[in-house]
Formats: C-alpha cells, structure tokens, sequence
C-alpha cells in the first residue's frame, strides 16, 4: 500500500511466506525499488526478513496499532488465566473481571479520570490472586500506551527511555509470564518501533505498507515462565541501562 501519493493498493498476493513477498517486490523495476524509503510491517519476521534481502536501504517501521492491539491481547489472557485457575473454569456474568473485560481493554487516556478510579478500585475489591495480576496487566498496557503516545509530541531522547524504563520496570515487577513475553517482543523490535517517531517528523518520501489481514505475534521470541525469577533480574537489568 502506497501512503505517500494517494496511489493506495500496490498489490496483493496468495501466501505468508518471505519468498511470496520478495518475488513480488522483486518483479518491481528497480527504480521503483530504490524509491522506497520506509516499510510499515507488524510484528513478522517472515516480512522483515523479505524486506531486509531485497529493500536493504528501506528503513522497517512497525505499526503501533498492532503493538496496542498485543497489549489488549495480553490484558485479555492475564485475565482469563487468573480467572480459570482460581474460580476453576472460565469467566462468565456475575464474575466481575469478566464484566470488566471491555473497559480494561480501553485506553485510560480515552476514560474520565473517575472512571479509571472507578475500574482500579473494583479490580483491588477482587479476590487478590485475580484482581492483582489484572491490574499489573492492565498498568503495563496503559505504561506502553503511553509510550506509544509519545510519536505525536516529538519527544527528546531522556522522554521515551523515561517512559521505556517504566513499562520494563513494570513488567520486570509483575512477574507474569505474558508480560514478559510482551516486553520481550518490545525489546526484539524497539529499532523499529521507535523509528515511527522519526517517520512522522522527517518522512517525505515514498511510503511502503506490508501489513496483512490478521496480526502476527512474536511467538518465538518469549521466554519460559519457568525462568520467571531469571527473566525478572534480566528486565530489571535492562530497564536500568535504558
């Protein structure tokens, strides 16, 4: 998809794998090749590495939406996790995290601020081993929104390692496996997260969209909940070197 000239769809092909794609950008002439200067992607590597082979001088760039959309997704699973194994099967009416489900997944910058008090206090009225993990959950997401935020503000460099370190921190502090996986797929694909930040203040050029249909998680770059303690030390660690 072109973003840049108004040309919109520059093709679709059948297929999810890196071969597909550089074939497709291979049978482009290479002047239009060499015109390309950024590529927006989500979080696959089958893309990034068709872009790296045949765009090499092409800058990756990832798509916050997808990064928002991750975070909502581990909100969702921190609560359902938590509510099979202390209630014993899965959440349903009458249980409170489950009716909670849609305003935890919503932006508190979106929410009044009584609102938020509102949906903090009923998550610390549930029982601890289920409202707890909730919150931290729902806190990291709202600490990687924040940082996501920032792309629109043109921050100074001490700004975003400010609010990077929170959300490691934050992960590092909770001790829950889908936070890690979540901050590991931060750390895996930062460069090209932060480089959106740079895209809007600076792009001119030609504009390339590879976005598919469904989003792709980083499933490969998470680590055990076995080494939970180990994984704790490592983001505190790199939080602190931000």
């Amino acid at each position: 998809m072109d973003l840049s000239c108004g040309q919109g769809l520059l093709g679709q092909v059948e297929g999810r794998t890196a071969q597909v794609v550089a074939d497709w950008l291979l049978a482009r002439p290479p002047q239009w090749r060499d015109q390309v200067r950024y590529v927006v992607i989500d979080m696959c590597t089958i893309f990034k590495s068709a872009i790296e082979r045949v765009l090499p001088h092409a800058q990756l760039v990832v798509d916050h939406f997808h990064l928002v959309q991750l975070a909502n997704a581990t909100v969702t699973e921190v609560r359902r996790r938590v509510t099979v194994q202390v209630r014993g099967r899965r959440g349903r009416k009458g249980n409170r995290e489950w009716e909670l489900r849609n305003r935890l997944t919503r932006s508190a910058a979106r929410m009044h601020a009584e609102h938020v008090d509102d949906l903090e206090a009923e998550l610390a009225a549930l029982p601890a081993r289920i409202g707890a993990p909730i919150l931290a959950a729902w806190n990291a997401k709202e600490d990687l929104l924040d940082l996501l935020a920032l792309t629109r503000t043109d921050p100074n460099r001490e700004r975003v390692a400010e609010l990077l370190y929170r959300f490691y921190r934050r992960c590092a502090h909770a001790d829950l496996p889908e936070l890690a996986r979540l901050a590991t797929t931060v750390q895996t694909w930062w460069p090209q997260i932060l480089a959106l930040r740079f895209l809007r203040s600076r792009a001119r050029g030609s504009w390339m969209s590879a976005l598919p249909r469904t989003a792709t998680s980083s499933r490969g770059n998470s680590f055990a909940s076995r080494h939970a303690s180990r994984g704790r030390r490592r983001w505190e660690r790199l939080a602190r070197e931000v």
